[in-house]
Parts: structure tokens; sequence; C-alpha cells
């Protein structure tokens, strides 16, 4: 079970306690860079998982597996599946899965001989392991993503795997902000301390969650990691966070983030 620690503290609001109805007004979205980094890591998270799965159908060779790496273009995501070659100046692609109607549905190419990248998914593979080798977590499953950010850096992010069905981690988990080479990390933002996996079984039988709360104490604004587990989580629900400053955000179940009144 995971430990409740300090950093976060999630309690399920239930429909009995109308926090909503007390809203007198609705407040314009705020942080949109925070929501739209949450969005590309949900659907990064989304990508992989079903891109893994249909190749994973056609028994795909170890050798031409190795890791995975996600890219949206303005035809949706591709998804690769390789390794760096010995000199660490190319991606070696085995597998490609290209996105079809839906971020559910894959088309998957098998490449033999392997397909070299020496642009986007060579740094990626070279960041991910940058971030790897710093990050030390808790002895359990972790998800790299890794995306594009300003002046053709990348954003590494290293979040707790889910291992239950229905139990969606929370915290422990990191950003880092690496260099366009994949090479040397820039800064490093811990989103929150601890991790919490709060199952279905803690809410009382009958009732149906209105949505859900945690504090921080690492930062006073909500962070990527936030907005990516509310549309993660399912059946749908908002999420409310407490900062330190004494401010309270809601995220709602479309990823935007208001502030509201305690």
């Amino acid at each position: 079970m995971a430990k409740r620690a300090v950093a976060v503290s999630l309690i399920l609001f239930l429909a009995s306690v109308s926090f909503a109805a007390k809203k007198k007004q609705e407040a314009d979205p705020i942080m949109p860079d925070v929501t739209a980094r949450g969005r590309a890591l949900y659907e990064y998270d989304q990508a992989a998982w079903h891109a893994t799965d249909a190749v994973q159908a056609l028994h795909p060779a170890d050798q031409l597996v190795g890791r995975y790496l996600a890219f949206k273009s303005e035809k949706g995501w591709t998804v690769v599946f390789g390794h760096l070659n010995d000199q660490r100046d190319k991606f070696l692609i085995g597998y490609e899965a290209t996105q079809a109607a839906t971020l559910q549905v894959f088309t998957v190419q098998k490449l033999d001989p392997p397909k070299e990248d020496t642009t986007f998914y060579l740094v990626a593979a070279k960041a991910f392991d940058t971030a790897r080798h710093d990050f030390q977590g808790e002895k359990r499953p972790y998800n790299i993503a890794v995306l594009p950010a300003p002046s053709d850096q990348l954003y590494v992010y290293v979040v707790p795997a889910q291992t239950k069905t229905d139990v969606y981690p929370l915290g422990g988990d990191v950003r880092y902000l690496i260099t366009s080479d994949g090479e040397k990390i820039i800064e490093k933002r811990r989103l929150h301390k601890g991790i919490l996996e709060i199952p279905p079984s803690s809410i009382p039988k009958g009732s149906t969650p209105a949505g859900g709360v945690h504090t921080h104490v690492l930062s006073d604004v909500p962070e990527d990691t936030d907005v990516f587990h509310v549309l993660t989580r399912q059946p749908p629900q908002p999420e409310f966070i407490g900062t330190p400053n004494k401010k309270m955000y809601e995220i709602s179940v479309d990823g935007t983030i208001r502030e509201r009144r305690m």
C-alpha cells in the first residue's frame, strides 16, 4: 500500500457534499500552459498504451522492440519501438505504430531491417536515458514520456504507472527539462512528493464521488500531472487542489483550471 506522504493528502468529495453548489460564479479558465502540457501528457500516455497493445498482438521479436517513444504531428500520433545503436548516434526503429481514426486505434508496420532515425527519436531516446539515470523513486513501475519543449528542448516526465484496475496513482512524479541534444538536465521540477493510490473500496457503498481533493506543499499552483490525473481517471470527475498560499483550484474533467474561493 502506497504511503500517505505529507506532500499530498487525498479525500473524495461525495455527491452529498455540495461544494460545486456553493460556487457563485463560473470563473474563467487560467494557466492554459499547464492545461496544454497535461493534455499532451495524457495523449502521449494513451497513444503509448494502445500502440503497445497493437504491437504486442503481432508477437514482436524482443530485439526489435526495446523502448517506445511517441510524437504527434499534424496527422496524429506515431509511436516507435526500438533502441539506440552502440554508438548512440542513431535510434533503430523496429516497429512503427501510426494513429488511425482515434487514439485507441493504431496500425503497425514492422521495419526489418530497422529504420535509422537521427532526428527527434534519437534525441528523445537520449533524454529518456538522461532522466531515467537521474530519477530515484520507489520500488514500483514508472512510465516515462518525452515531449517537445520550447527552444527545441525536451520535457521528460517520470510518472508512477497504474498497477491496479480502477486505482489511479497521484504524486511521486518529476518533470525534467532537457537540452536539445538530450544529454543534459536544465531543470528538474519535482511535482509532488509522495504517491497516493485510493482504491474504489475506500468510497462508501452507494455513494457517487463528485470529485477529489488534495493539497500541495511543493508549489502554489496545479501541476501538469494534476491535469493528467484528472483526464486519466475513470469515471471522470474534477479535482480540487489546495495550495500553501491558501488558494483553491479546480481542474475540470476537460483539463481546464479555475481558481475557486475558499
